[in-house]
């Protein structure tokens, strides 16, 4: 296995593995923090919080593009899957991309494809080129997260790492907030392509921040750390592509935190991407205000969480799994009172009790980063966490799909007919992945204690 450079002790957040750090050494470099670290990261999170603008405009706009291009629901939802599909799919390609050319540059270029993407989505008036440019925008979307992570691991020490990226995940929260408030608005009151359109401008503000101001790591941090002993100019000698990714794969930790990302995320996710907001609306009979009012609730929820979540395990190590573990419960247990309440429509406040309880999806889903970050070494860390981030987007796929084709199945005539019934048990399907993910945490839980024995 690669060595990762040496820290000193105290900056570690908790005991890394025996396998992934060498002996002390007191020339390491350690990240400063700082001012300029808080800068580093606010500009790289600016483009984390536009991409969650563009990754959640078809949220509330479900009902609008289903009318607009005369589809069903597992057609509309064929725009949401796709577009995590090809998020999924790029993220072991994009962390080799920031390993190797660093994240400044993969930001610059993730930028320029969203703006592309929802551009052309802004002027689709049929589903075929509409569909090609929710691709497009996920490749984008793809390349954001896992190059801000590792801007934070070269600015921040190790030990506030676990909050940065609670942090992170709550400023991308803001862009979720952005959609629910004003894009609904936006799209209520200007229409289809104005509201898309203005969006993919934002990017030109967006791209000219980054170019100009985004210092991607300190002077004293070098991009890719060499091994121990090697004379300085020396060039870094960069592992083979299938070796890197096979190295992140058979850390037991890597796949633990795969399986806990996929878990924990999907639910919140698929509600707040997709399937929230006609739930809303034409199961328990809302109008539009009062649906967005709730999907409100869930990004400050997420919000509240990520920011509960990050003190707990800067703190210390061992809250991490009792966290995982209780947000599958609480989710699980919360689903089941929504979804077996009498004749499907549950009262406000437990609609609002399920809302709270997704808004620690998301949150609970970066733990599974922290397992990878702690257990892999610096060169390889942008893979690892590629890994990682596609276990909660495969899920949401998922169960995006399945919800889809159940509700075409419970309701042949189409959008506008789907009844609270079927959305009932067309959301049951989410216990089929929500099984299959405990069960693969827990086992690989006992493998990642074993190894750090």
């Amino acid at each position: 296995m690669t060595v990762e450079p040496a820290r000193p002790a105290a900056s570690l957040s908790v005991p890394a593995p025996r396998s992934a750090v060498g002996p002390p050494t007191a020339g390491a470099p350690v990240p400063p923090g700082g001012r300029a670290a808080w800068l580093a990261w606010s500009v790289g999170v600016s483009v984390y919080v536009l991409a969650v603008i563009h990754r959640t405009s078809l949220g509330v706009a479900g009902l609008d593009a289903a009318e607009r291009f005369g589809i069903g629901a597992s057609a509309l939802s064929t725009f949401s899957i796709l577009q995590v599909l090809v998020y999924a799919a790029m993220q072991v390609p994009v962390g080799l991309l920031v390993d190797r050319f660093g994240p400044r540059r993969v930001l610059l270029l993730g930028v320029l494809l969203l703006s592309t993407g929802q551009l052309a989505f802004a002027f689709s008036s049929s589903f075929a080129p509409a569909l090609a440019s929710r691709a497009v925008l996920g490749c984008g979307d793809a390349m954001t997260f896992i190059s801000v992570l590792r801007i934070a691991a070269r600015w921040f020490p190790a030990a506030k790492n676990p909050f940065v990226a609670q942090l992170t995940g709550l400023a991308g929260m803001g862009g979720n907030l952005v959609t629910t408030v004003v894009l609904a608005q936006a799209l209520h009151s200007e229409g289809w392509t104005p509201t898309f359109t203005a969006i993919a401008l934002l990017g030109v503000a967006v791209f000219a921040l980054v170019a100009l101001f985004l210092k991607e790591a300190p002077t004293a941090v070098r991009p890719v750390d060499p091994p121990l002993g090697t004379p300085v100019g020396t060039p870094v000698a960069r592992p083979k592509v299938r070796r890197q990714i096979q190295d992140c794969w058979r850390e037991p930790g890597t796949r633990l935190g795969l399986w806990i990302h996929f878990t924990t995320q999907f639910p919140g996710n698929a509600f707040g991407l997709l399937w929230g907001m006609p739930y809303l609306i034409e199961a328990q009979g809302m109008t539009r205000g009062e649906a967005g009012g709730l999907l409100t609730l869930l990004v400050l929820a997420n919000m509240a969480c990520g920011f509960l979540f990050g003190r707990l395990l800067s703190r210390t190590a061992r809250t991490r799994m009792p966290i995982v573990l209780t947000v599958i419960a609480t989710t699980a247990l919360g689903w089941a009172l929504v979804l077996a309440w009498p004749g499907g429509h549950p009262p406000m406040w437990l609609l609002v009790g399920i809302i709270l309880v997704m808004g620690s999806n998301g949150p609970a889903s970066l733990v599974g980063l922290d397992y990878a970050r702690t257990r892999n070494p610096a060169e390889r860390l942008g893979t690892a966490s590629g890994i990682v981030n596609m276990g909660g987007f495969i899920g949401t796929m998922i169960t995006l799909f399945g919800i889809g084709v159940l509700l075409d199945a419970l309701s042949p005539s189409g959008a506008g007919s789907y009844s609270a019934d079927a959305f009932r048990w067309a959301f049951c399907w989410q216990y089929v992945p929500l099984a299959v993910g405990t069960a693969m945490i827990l086992r690989l839980r006992r493998r990642v204690a074993v190894a750090d024995a």
